[in-house]
């Protein structure tokens, strides 16, 4: 599929009531408004398209980019092409994304560490959305995630909105990685206690971390994981 054609067939597939519902989530107005369910419906028709993925967001257009994440190829993205993507994200949705995406290439560590520091508010959720999915990796050494417990503690207040959120779902992430980091979670969540996050006119809720920790804790046991 040629980038002209992938465009066409999301510009068709956009409606009204999803650019409504992503504009109040704060996506500017390069648009189309395309579901998620259509997006990984493409994902899975395209498969992996390295070169499609760069040229989707290249142009700019909201849903492509999303759409590059999930189809780009992660062992060919280097920490040169992720900074460069990354000083593009200007909304929560596309940080996210492009956070998955990264979490999976060689060079997330280094964009983590690289990106939580970062200044501006999008680039920060994105480093910090990596480091929950590489809470994720059994393989990463536990005192790395302990380390960046303190960060979160020391700093979480005083972060800009998203960037608090995105810390408090690191920390849950963290806590939830095995008990010795669980206890860990749960005493910093108790120091820091509520994060106040502003979600504008959405729905979306900042989840309680001990509480969000324990409930998780209790499903993998009743699954008996």
């Amino acid at each position: 599929m040629t980038l002209a054609q992938t465009l066409q067939q999301l510009e068709a597939a956009g409606s009204a009531q999803t650019r409504k519902t992503y504009a109040r989530h704060g996506v500017g107005p390069k648009m189309f408004g395309v579901s998620y369910a259509v997006l990984g419906k493409l994902t899975r028709q395209i498969k992996r398209d390295h070169a499609l993925a760069l040229g989707l967001w290249a142009s700019g257009w909201h849903d492509a980019r999303v759409l590059a994440t999930m189809i780009a190829d992660p062992q060919r993205a280097d920490a040169a092409l992720l900074d460069a993507w990354v000083a593009d994200c200007d909304d929560r949705a596309i940080a996210g994304a492009l956070a998955a995406f990264a979490a999976s290439s060689p060079a997330a560590e280094a964009v983590a560490a690289k990106w939580c520091a970062a200044g501006r508010e999008f680039v920060a959720v994105a480093g910090w959305d990596v480091v929950a999915r590489l809470a994720m990796n059994s393989t990463l050494p536990d005192a790395k995630f302990a380390d960046l417990l303190k960060t979160i503690e020391r700093a979480i207040h005083g972060a800009q909105n998203h960037v608090r959120y995105a810390m408090n779902g690191a920390l849950i992430a963290i806590g939830v990685r095995n008990p010795k980091l669980e206890k860990l979670a749960v005493a910093a969540a108790k120091r820091i206690g509520k994060v106040e996050v502003d979600h504008g006119d959405t729905s979306c809720q900042t989840p309680d971390a001990v509480a969000y920790i324990a409930k998780t804790k209790a499903h993998r046991a009743r699954r008996g994981k």
